[in-house]
C-alpha cells in the first residue's frame, strides 16, 4: 500500500492521539486504512501542501496572535461579572472510570440540578476544551499535571479572566506520601519512581489555580503542607446512578446458598498490602467454617493469600459498575482495611458507598475517611484492633438476618446522608459561594 511513509503516518497518529484522544485517533486511522485498501486517497496529481497540524500546546497560538494584533486579546471584565448566568467548564483527565464518575460526572449532575450549566472535556480533546471555555464563567480542572495542553488551557482561562479551581482526590503531588505509601511495596519499584517524578507536575497545576477542592479532610490537611492556596472539601457521594444500580443489583439477586461471604474489592493494583493488615485474622475466620468464603473483586495477586485460604476464595474480575455491584451484593459483609500511611489517610469512602448501595454492611479501619460514613454497630463496624475485626466478623456470621438488617440500615443511611446534597459534610459552602456569588 503506497502513500505516506510509515514514519509520517506514525507521527500523524501520535498527534491525533494527543489532540483528540485515543478513540477518535483510532477511528481516523481505521477510516484512512479502509480508504487506501479500496484504492482511494492516493493520486498521481500534484497536491497542495498539507498544513502542519499544530502541536497541542500551540493549538491556540495563531488565534492569540490574531487577537493581539487586533488589540482584542484582553477581556475587559470577567464573564462572571458581565453575565447573570453561571456556566462551568471542566477540563479533566477522564481516563479512570471511577475518577470520572465521582469527580466529574457527579459535579455535572450537582451543578446542573442547581441551575448552573456544566460541560466537561478530556484535556487531550483540545478543540472541545477550547470551545466550552469560551462560554464559561468558571474553569474547573481535575487531575491535570503540567504539560503543553494543560498549560495552554490555563493560559486561555487567564485570558478569559475565568476563576480557576483545581480538584484532586489522591495526593499525586506529594513525594512524602508516595515514598511512605506501603501499597507501592507490591508494585515494580520503577512505578513508584515514576509517580514520585511526576509529583511536581501536579503541584505546579495546583499552585497555579485560585482555589483547590479535594475529596476528604485528610487530603485537605495534606495538601495544606504543599500549598498556600485555599483548600476545601467536596466529598464523594452516592449519585442517582449508584442508587439505581444498587436497586437493580438487589432486585436481580440470586437466592441464598447458605454460604457466608466476606468481600474485598480492589479497583487498582497494590491493595494486597492493605488486606495484609487483617489477612491472618480473616484467614482464621474463613477457614474455621467450610461454609465461609472470601470474595476478591478486582485486582489481586493470589500469591499473597495464606496457605489454605485460596481453597475458600472466590475471585471476580472487575467489569462495568453494574456488574461490580451485582458481585458485591452477593456478599454478607465487605471488609476495608487500609495501611496507616500518609497516602491512605487521604482516601475517600467510595467502597463504603458502593457496599451500602447494595445493602451490604462494611467493616472498616480508622484510616482515611471510611469511618466517617459508617455508624458503628448500626450500619457496619469500625475496627481498630485485630480483636475488633474478628468480633465484627463473628457477630455478622452468627446472625445473618441481623447482618441483612444492618445492610438495610446502611442503604438507608446512604440515601438520607450520603447522597447528592449541598450539605456542608458533602460540599464546603465556600465552593458553592465561589460559583454563585
Amino acid at each position: 500500500m503506497s502513500g505516506l511513509p510509515l514514519l509520517a503516518l506514525a507521527r500523524r497518529f501520535g498527534t491525533a492521539v494527543r489532540q483528540d484522544g485515543p478513540g477518535p485517533a483510532l477511528r481516523r486511522a481505521g477510516s484512512y486504512t479502509r480508504r487506501r485498501l479500496n484504492g482511494f486517497g492516493a493520486t498521481a496529481l500534484p497536491t497542495a501542501p498539507v498544513a502542519r497540524t499544530p502541536e497541542p500546546g500551540q493549538y491556540l497560538q495563531g488565534v492569540w496572535q490574531t487577537l493581539a494584533r487586533a488589540d482584542a486579546f484582553h477581556i475587559k471584565q470577567a464573564p462572571a461579572i458581565n453575565r447573570n448566568r453561571r456556566q462551568i467548564a471542566m477540563v479533566a483527565d477522564l481516563n479512570l472510570p471511577q475518577c470520572r464518575k465521582y469527580r466529574v460526572e457527579q459535579m455535572a449532575s450537582f451543578w446542573r440540578a442547581r441551575g448552573v450549566e456544566f460541560e466537561y472535556a478530556h484535556f487531550q480533546d483540545i478543540p472541545r476544551a477550547t470551545r466550552i471555555m469560551q462560554h464559561a464563567t468558571h474553569l474547573m480542572e481535575y487531575r491535570l499535571q503540567s504539560c503543553p495542553s494543560a498549560e495552554m488551557i490555563r493560559y486561555e482561562a487567564r485570558r478569559l479572566r475565568l476563576p480557576v479551581l483545581y480538584d484532586l482526590d489522591d495526593p499525586l503531588f506529594s513525594v512524602s506520601a508516595y515514598e511512605t505509601y506501603r501499597n507501592m511495596d507490591a508494585l515494580d519499584p520503577k512505578m513508584k519512581a515514576h509517580f514520585v517524578s511526576e509529583a511536581p507536575k501536579y503541584l505546579s497545576m495546583m499552585n497555579g489555580a485560585d482555589i483547590l477542592s479535594v475529596s476528604t479532610p485528610g487530603m485537605a490537611r495534606h495538601a495544606a503542607l504543599y500549598t498556600e492556596r485555599p483548600v476545601f472539601v467536596r466529598r464523594n457521594f452516592a449519585d442517582a446512578e449508584t442508587l439505581t444500580a444498587g436497586d437493580t443489583a438487589m432486585c436481580d439477586a440470586a437466592g441464598q446458598d447458605n454460604l457466608f461471604r466476606v468481600a474485598f474489592a480492589s479497583g487498582s493494583q497494590g491493595h494486597e498490602v492493605d488486606l495484609a493488615e487483617i489477612i491472618e485474622t480473616l484467614s482464621e475466620f474463613v477457614i474455621a467454617d467450610p461454609d465461609r468464603r472470601l470474595v476478591l473483586i478486582g485486582h489481586f495477586d493470589l500469591s499473597y493469600l495464606p496457605e489454605g485460604l485460596e481453597d475458600q476464595t472466590e475471585v471476580i474480575k472487575f467489569a462495568d459498575y453494574a456488574r461490580y455491584l451485582a458481585a458485591l451484593e452477593q456478599a454478607d459483609c465487605a471488609v476495608m482495611p487500609l495501611c496507616d500511611d500518609a497516602f491512605n489517610q487521604c482516601k475517600s469512602a467510595v467502597r463504603v458507598l458502593d457496599a451500602a448501595a447494595v445493602g451490604v454492611p462494611a467493616i472498616v479501619g480508622p484510616v482515611g475517611d471510611l469511618a466517617q460514613v459508617v455508624r458503628h454497630n448500626v450500619t457496619g463496624f469500625i475496627a481498630e484492633t485485630q480483636e475488633d475485626w474478628m468480633t465484627a466478623l463473628n457477630t455478622l456470621a452468627a446472625d445473618p438476618a441481623a447482618a441483612r438488617q444492618m445492610g438495610a440500615m446502611a442503604r438507608q443511611n446512604l440515601e438520607t446522608r450520603w447522597s447528592e446534597s449541598d450539605q456542608p459534610h458533602i460540599i464546603a459552602p465556600e465552593l458553592i459561594q465561589w460559583v454563585c456569588a
